[in-house]
């Protein structure tokens, strides 16, 4: 029974390992173009895997490709997530997750890549940045600290200004220091109503170590 359990674990392992290559393989696909134009063949061979492992595991490229953003997402959501308190000010936690997911252009391009090119895609999804910023603008709301009449114009809002930060950022590195980052944060808050001196506060307050991928076996970008 033992030596069973022993050898079906080593199967679960190595079936596990063989999709976490999958999906990072798609993942740097994703991040520089490819994804659209890769073959099956292409995905598997940048995975060193099997040509015949990739059905064992997903249906089309399609639902590879979805399982990868949605990697992405979690990813960030949950880093985003172990640095907050759940009682905490929802504009405090609002601008330290936009100032943190802009320095993913400095820190982890490959993840703000992903974000910038399939983002908006999932805007109404209930996984990512997109799900976080849109319980702290209702939080908001709800508590006071925002002003705003339309909060699905305000993730909109806030996701296309996002967006556009983090791929400039992406296009002019030099550019892509703390103060991008601070400043769009201020500026969103100012926009829902928070006081200047309040946003100021929250816009420039030291922010934490935030460590991205670790748990799941990602390293940062080199």
């Amino acid at each position: 029974m033992a030596a069973t359990e022993a050898t079906g674990n080593r199967l679960e392992r190595r079936k596990a390992e063989t999709r976490r290559k999958m999906v990072d393989a798609a993942r740097a696909m994703l991040a520089d173009g490819r994804s659209q134009s890769a073959s099956i063949q292409e995905i598997t061979d940048a995975a060193d895997v099997g040509f015949g492992s990739f059905y064992n595991h997903f249906s089309s490229k399609a639902e590879l490709f979805e399982v990868a953003v949605l990697d992405v997402l979690d990813e960030i959501g949950t880093a985003l997530d172990s640095i907050g308190e759940q009682d905490e000010d929802p504009s405090e936690r609002f601008a330290r997750s936009i100032r943190m997911t802009v320095r993913f252009a400095r820190t982890r391009p490959e993840l703000a890549r992903i974000v910038v090119r399939h983002g908006l895609d999932y805007l109404e999804s209930d996984r990512g940045v997109a799900h976080r910023a849109r319980r702290d603008l209702e939080a908001g709301i709800a508590a006071g600290v925002f002003r705003i009449r339309n909060p699905r114009l305000a993730l909109a809002s806030t996701a296309g200004a996002l967006l556009a930060t983090l791929q400039l950022s992406l296009l002019h590195p030099e550019e892509a220091d703390d103060r991008s980052s601070d400043d769009l944060a201020e500026n969103l808050l100012l926009m829902f109503g928070v006081p200047a001196k309040r946003a100021r506060v929250l816009a420039t307050r030291e922010l934490p170590d935030l460590v991205v991928g670790q748990s799941a076996g990602h390293r940062p970008d080199q």
